[in-house]
């Protein structure tokens, strides 16, 4: 019978164990992070990501598609983006990662710099006030749907951290519109709205308001 205590004990003693450490890891992987970090998820080099990356990239280093904000809420992370599947949500920061990691995609994170780090508290304000919106799969600004970094930019846009561009499809490779957003206006029955105004996840992240902090 001590012998059958002493096993399960050690099994327990194991079990606690792995899972401190798997505590210790997930503090320490989360540790730069603080409320109000933007996510970057880097582009793949084809489909909808690679066609986007094509005509916004701006850094020759960096290359996103995607951009959600972090929360820090009763010592949990979470991250508040817009997304194809979902539309504007609040998700779980590992099951953000989780959905990237399997896509084969980076997340990188940028800070807004001291002298904007006032204006975080009502951008999280904004972000959560317009959870439960739908996706914007059109990409042209509305008030019923959000892209990405629409949602992004429309969260600081109280505090004016980023501003709207007119959008390009153009293909600097060619200076045509690029083949895949002809494809894409046309089945949806839409001209492809050239110099409309936007932004894009390489465009926020090229902000001077932004600091570089790493890779998560």
């Amino acid at each position: 019978m001590f012998q059958k205590i002493s096993k399960t004990l050690i099994y327990s003693i194991f079990f606690v164990v792995i899972l401190l450490l798997q505590y210790c890891a997930s503090q320490s992987k989360f540790g730069k992070l603080k409320s109000g970090d933007l996510l970057f998820v880097t582009a793949k080099e084809t489909g909808l990501s690679g066609a986007i990356n094509n005509v916004t990239q701006k850094q020759k280093e960096a290359s996103f598609d995607h951009i959600g904000i972090v929360e820090k809420e009763n010592n949990h992370w979470y991250v508040l983006h817009a997304a194809p599947k979902g539309g504007s949500q609040k998700q779980d920061l590992k099951s953000f990662l989780t959905d990237q990691s399997d896509d084969g995609q980076k997340v990188m994170i940028y800070r807004l710099k001291p002298e904007y780090q006032k204006s975080i508290p009502a951008a999280l304000k904004k972000a959560e006030f317009m959870l439960g919106k739908p996706y914007n799969f059109n990409y042209i600004l509305d008030e019923n749907s959000y892209y990405c970094s629409d949602y992004i930019e429309r969260a600081f846009r109280e505090n004016q951290i980023f501003k709207l561009e007119p959008m390009t499809f153009i293909d600097p490779k060619t200076g045509k519109t690029n083949e895949f957003w002809t494809g894409f206006y046309k089945k949806k029955n839409l001209e492809v709205p050239e110099g409309k105004p936007g932004c894009n996840p390489n465009g926020l992240a090229a902000s001077d308001k932004l600091e570089k902090i790493g890779e998560l």
